[in-house]
């Protein structure tokens, strides 16, 4: 069992290099307690298997709890708002004042994740990231300094309690929808039109503004990324393998450049429960954009790693077909897969398979709270559950 208290402070991020680094030093789940509770899977009053993905899932809670002994006592909802200068170009129906009133809203209990973190039994924290400033429309400049984003990531980072069983993650942010789309286009490739919907509301022709309003974004940024893309053959190669023409350069200055305040600290929480050994609940789609720099980045490290001869590397498209993710996301799981156009593509871009599809496109952690109760079901079956040997049931015998 980890121990009680918490671990020292991380230093903070004095630059994108110390955070990079932070991201490729990421430890693995604890096999030895994978191993244990498969054992114990075995022997319970039920045909091998029969329990399906709850089965996995006790596992997976498991190994990066770090202990054979399941438990759910600490659940962790944590919800990053910040407000986006893109707002100005009109990609959403909703005034920039709401994040403040759906701040204030969940702070006084009158929000759908407060009854959802009160059924599922967690405890709901809202962190208004940089007191709600916007940061900068990116599609004339970079949303954020290389000081605020790191500071934002630190805020994150900071934000995840110690100790905790499970962390679940959200968010709440006018125009962060675009936001999200633009992060994909530039990590998985496409266009606005490829990525862009409806958010909180657009009708047909807003959806299309939106999409060209990324594209303006995508390519108002396109020569600082030129360099990289043109760096190697190499990297092209790599590009192509891991199904994608964008370059192969730094997901944290894209996070930078075209991400916010609200999602760099997604990023930082996600960076922290690893280190940690939380395991995540991830929601829709900002939350999932928001942390794919952190797959991107151990993808590429493992990548370059098999080049060198160091060891055999798998390509996101690779994660996928395993059916879960491995890599900077190994400790997440996708709670759902959101209605919000491109949310399918990029969870299987990055090898998350959804626990739920309800239609949501609600945010603020909606779908990650309704993903508690069912993995607290497989925790209570593999706790509770009698052994063959302690039911007096006869085993299977061929």
């Amino acid at each position: 069992m980890p121990p009680a208290s918490s671990p020292a402070p991380a230093p903070p991020f004095a630059s994108l290099a110390a955070l990079r680094a932070a991201c490729l030093a990421l430890p693995e789940a604890d096999a030895a307690a994978r191993r244990s509770i498969a054992a114990h899977e075995a022997e319970l009053t039920k045909p091998a298997g029969s329990l399906g993905q709850l089965e996995e899932l006790t596992q997976w809670l498991g190994g990066w709890q770090k202990r054979a002994q399941l438990r759910l006592d600490r659940v962790q909802i944590l919800i990053f708002a910040g407000n986006h200068g893109v707002v100005r170009q009109g990609v959403s129906p909703w005034p920039q004042d709401v994040t403040a009133q759906m701040v204030q809203n969940f702070e006084q209990g009158g929000a759908a994740i407060n009854q959802l973190a009160r059924v599922a039994g967690a405890t709901l924290q809202v962190v208004p990231v940089r007191g709600l400033a916007a940061t900068a429309d990116f599609t004339t400049a970079p949303a954020m300094t290389e000081e605020a984003f790191l500071d934002a990531v630190q805020t994150g980072y900071d934000a995840v309690p110690r100790p905790c069983d499970l962390l679940c993650l959200g968010e709440m942010g006018i125009g962060n929808t675009t936001a999200a789309a633009a992060l994909a286009a530039a990590l998985f490739s496409g266009t606005g039109a490829d990525w862009a919907g409806r958010g909180t509301g657009l009708d047909a022709p807003g959806v299309a503004h939106k999409a060209r309003v990324i594209d303006a974004a995508l390519a108002h940024h396109k020569a600082e990324m030129a360099p990289a893309q043109e760096s190697s053959a190499a990297e092209g190669e790599r590009a192509k393998r891991l199904d994608t023409v964008t370059p192969v350069y730094d997901p944290l200055e894209i996070a930078r450049r075209l991400g916010g305040y609200e999602l760099a600290a997604l990023l930082g929480a996600t960076l922290a429960a690893r280190h940690s050994g939380i395991p995540v609940l991830l929601d829709g789609f900002v939350c999932t954009a928001a942390v794919a720099p952190l797959a991107r980045l151990a993808a590429g490290n493992t990548e370059a790693k098999a080049e060198a001869g160091n060891e055999t590397g798998a390509g996101l498209e690779d994660q996928a077909r395993s059916g879960a993710a491995t890599g900077g996301l190994a400790h997440t799981r996708l709670s759902h897969c959101s209605a919000e156009a491109g949310h399918a593509r990029l969870a299987e871009k990055l090898g998350l398979v959804p626990l739920l599809d309800l239609g949501l496109r609600l945010g603020e952690a909606s779908g990650a709270a309704l993903a508690v109760p069912l993995l607290q079901a497989a925790v209570a079956c593999h706790n509770g559950m009698a052994t063959f040997a302690q039911a007096a049931v006869s085993g299977r015998t061929g």
